[in-house]
């Protein structure tokens, strides 16, 4: 639109947009052919050397990738860790106590509260929160990290973040808890109908000694699993939380890469990141398995 009302020449304007088109094409780096460009990139981004980003920035100035990643990683494992393990804990018991109530009300409420918050929208509901607690109760902050101005003290700053922080984790505990309960539900009915278990009743054991060593020790494996992959898989719904609260995380960062003017190279080594975050996932429920599964081991 500005080239067209400065250019009243079509042919001009046309010649201005082909340089312009051709001076982006150098910019990002996209005047070679991508298999070219491919293998470099790949190259570097296996041996960790991430480069350096055309416009997003540390707090201290640096433009270089790995130092960004860093300054924002710890802030997004703080969200992800926190809510993971409300919501193991939260999930193992519930989980437990309603394998020996099936049927019961309670437990028909558990499937559909699972269905509802599994088809509940993050952005939505972080946004709900941020109307009714922070604009309407005034109980909590709406967003952001820390208060204006900042504390000073780091113990002050470690208790302003954890304030900050409780509205983004109690959008994420909902949409995950649910169906892990349900889930943990699940499992351990099925391992309860179980030959071991039965033998365990006929003996007369405590029911809650039969929980905890002769039901939730099998059903461990699968539990775990839903866990540890719910934990890598959450880090694509800390890129709405984040945005949606502005935690300075590596979701928020993904998003600060993609929208505006584009800066490819965070966007790449992001996505190696995540995807290097889940195959170690995997790699430590293989781990897990041999530990918690004899099974495995023969």
């Amino acid at each position: 639109t500005t080239y067209a009302q400065t250019i009243r020449d079509p042919a001009a304007l046309e010649q201005t947009l082909t340089e312009r088109e051709a001076e982006l094409e150098r910019f990002y780096g996209l005047d070679d052919a991508w298999y070219v460009r491919l293998p470099p990139q790949v190259f570097r981004v296996l041996t960790l050397d991430l480069g350096e980003a055309r416009s997003l920035r540390t707090a201290d100035g640096s433009n270089r990738i790995s130092a960004i990643i860093l300054e924002r990683l710890p802030y997004t494992i703080f969200l992800l860790t926190t809510s993971s393990v409300i919501v193991a804990v939260v999930g193992l018991l519930v989980g437990a106590r309603m394998a020996t109530r099936v049927g019961s009300r309670a437990d028909r409420a558990l499937a559909y509260v699972a269905a509802i918050t599994f088809a509940v929208p993050t952005w939505w509901l972080g946004i709900l929160l941020i109307v009714v607690v922070s604009f309407q109760l005034d109980w909590l902050p709406a967003g952001g990290m820390y208060s204006v101005p900042p504390p000073t003290g780091r113990w002050d700053r470690t208790v302003d973040l954890a304030y900050h922080a409780i509205l983004p984790i109690l959008t994420m505990v909902p949409i995950n808890i649910g169906p892990y309960v349900y889930s943990v539900r699940t499992m351990t009915v099925s391992t309860a109908q179980e030959p071991h278990v039965q033998l365990a009743r006929a003996k007369g054991l405590p029911e809650s000694r039969i929980t905890r060593r002769h039901v939730l020790r099998v059903a461990a494996p699968p539990i775990v699993t839903g866990l540890i992959l719910g934990l890598a898989g959450s880090l694509s719904g800390s890129i709405l939380v984040e945005t949606v609260f502005n935690w300075q995380g590596m979701g928020r960062l993904y998003y600060d890469a993609v929208s505006g003017t584009p800066d490819e190279g965070v966007i790449v080594a992001l996505t190696f990141i995540f995807t290097l975050m889940y195959v170690a996932a995997r790699f430590l429920l293989d781990v897990l398995y041999v530990i918690l599964d004899p099974r495995v081991r023969y």
